[in-house]
């Protein structure tokens, strides 16, 4: 469901301001019905990044990762901290991190793999790992970058939750209150779960939109081809303009699930070569049939769901006013 629960904060401290962490302070912050000082601090390596975070108003403040004074005055007191970066950086930040956390402060992460951020988060917390829930917002653009950050990106979206033996209650229901009060509806995996699943629908899908665009980028006629490619193109690789860093790290950090993913794949493609070569329209169109019966019963269930929720959920919060904001 996605009833916006009650949700307050003083201060959230988010680690990588860009399109998933700017969403969430924007849509914390434009909420009325979210209460607290609500301070969102940004922390990162670019002071030019976290300089149009400032511009925009995403967040109140911001500190340098390098800093020892600011990031412990950055984290003194902190509700909640968010970590909005690469999965590849995660054991570092939570090793940079841990010495300046409070013991009441819960941290949460928006990493697209899981198994790999538990290993990372329990390698750089040890026995505070308690302190950590696990989390992935089902949610993104091909635009990244803190000016590419929506108040209402999470909306009807959904956020997997993992959380671990070591969470008490009281945490993972905070995390999830905070991602309820974007709009989004949290569910509950296991990492390991987590990360065959989004093999499959998330990870695999992006590395065939990069591979197409490479293969016609390699070809001797790329500029001829590029030059008449149309909708079925564009749409097919709209995810190709996702952050290479990002999905490198995702590649590396979930490769069993994906190769295993890559192999089943690989195995419908070598079906289709032998029915096209054979000039087997019978199997073609079974096969393609199956994939539009399938696809048009996933977009009607995922249209029902999102009715449903519309339905059920409380009418949205006016933002804040410029006023409200200006008064500060």
């Amino acid at each position: 469901m996605t009833d916006v629960a009650a949700f307050s904060f003083d201060k959230l401290v988010i680690f990588g301001v860009g399109l998933i962490g700017g969403s969430l302070a924007r849509a914390l912050r434009e909420r009325a019905d979210v209460g607290g000082e609500r301070c969102v601090i940004g922390v990162g390596r670019s002071a030019a990044s976290m300089q149009r975070a400032l511009e925009l108003g995403v967040i109140d403040a911001s500190a340098a990762l390098a800093d020892d004074a600011a990031l412990r005055d950055a984290l003194k007191g902190a509700d909640l901290v968010l970590l909005a970066a690469p999965v590849a950086q995660t054991q570092p930040l939570l090793e940079r991190i841990a010495p300046f956390l409070d013991p009441s402060t819960i941290v949460t992460d928006a990493g697209s793999t899981k198994s790999d951020v538990v290993a990372a988060a329990r390698a750089a917390l040890g026995e505070r790992i308690g302190q950590f829930v696990p989390g992935h917002p089902i949610a993104g653009r091909e635009s990244s970058g803190v000016d590419a950050a929506l108040p209402d990106l999470y909306v009807n979206r959904n956020v997997v939750l993992c959380a671990l033996p070591e969470n008490a209650p009281a945490p993972v229901e905070r995390v999830a209150a905070m991602w309820r009060a974007t709009g989004a509806s949290v569910h509950a995996m296991s990492a390991a779960q987590h990360d065959r699943v989004f093999a499959s629908v998330s990870h695999l899908p992006h590395v065939l939109s990069f591979a197409l665009v490479e293969q016609i980028l390699n070809s001797p006629d790329a500029a001829l081809k590029f030059s008449f490619a149309a909708g079925g193109f564009r749409d097919f690789t709209r995810i190709a303009a996702s952050s290479p860093e990002m999905w490198r790290d995702v590649c590396v950090a979930n490769r069993a699930a994906l190769l295993d993913e890559l192999d089943a794949y690989t195995a419908v493609l070598a079906r289709l070569r032998t029915a096209i070569e054979a000039g087997d329209g019978a199997t073609l169109e079974a096969v393609f049939a199956r994939s539009r019966s399938a696809r048009s019963e996933w977009q009607e269930r995922a249209a029902s769901s999102q009715r449903a929720s519309q339905q059920a959920s409380q009418q949205p919060s006016p933002a804040r006013s410029a006023t409200d904001d200006a008064s500060k």
